[in-house]
């Protein structure tokens, strides 16, 4: 059984990097197992956990095809359409409310 070596928020070596890290230069992990964990931590809760990957192993991150960008269309504009009233809604429907805002807060009727 091997632990894998701890490093302090800040203190990882170089050629060592996140998963966002790596995003951010334009590569991803490829298949590679974790090397090494990074822990932040913070007061009255649980250290904050980062894997890390080499660098040097990393690979490029795949290009987008024509197809993953026609579905992601399609996904994000199924999120902007509220299952209640059927109309699109102009934003990303939250999943806490499950409508539109207009369908979840209603205007009460004006007495007089």
């Amino acid at each position: 059984m091997s632990a894998l070596p701890v490093y302090r928020w800040r203190l990882a070596p170089e050629g060592l990097a996140t998963f966002r890290q790596l995003r951010a230069i334009g590569l991803r992990p490829g298949g590679q197992q974790v090397v090494a964990q990074l822990e932040r931590p913070r007061r009255r809760r649980g250290p904050l956990v980062a894997f890390l990957y080499r660098v040097d192993l990393a690979r490029p991150v795949r290009p987008m095809t024509p197809g993953r960008w026609a579905a992601l269309e399609r996904a994000n504009a199924a999120r902007r359409v509220c299952p209640e009233c059927g109309q699109d809604a102009g934003y990303r429907i939250p999943s806490s409310l499950g409508m539109c805002t207009p369908c979840a807060y209603p205007e009460p009727p004006k007495p007089g």
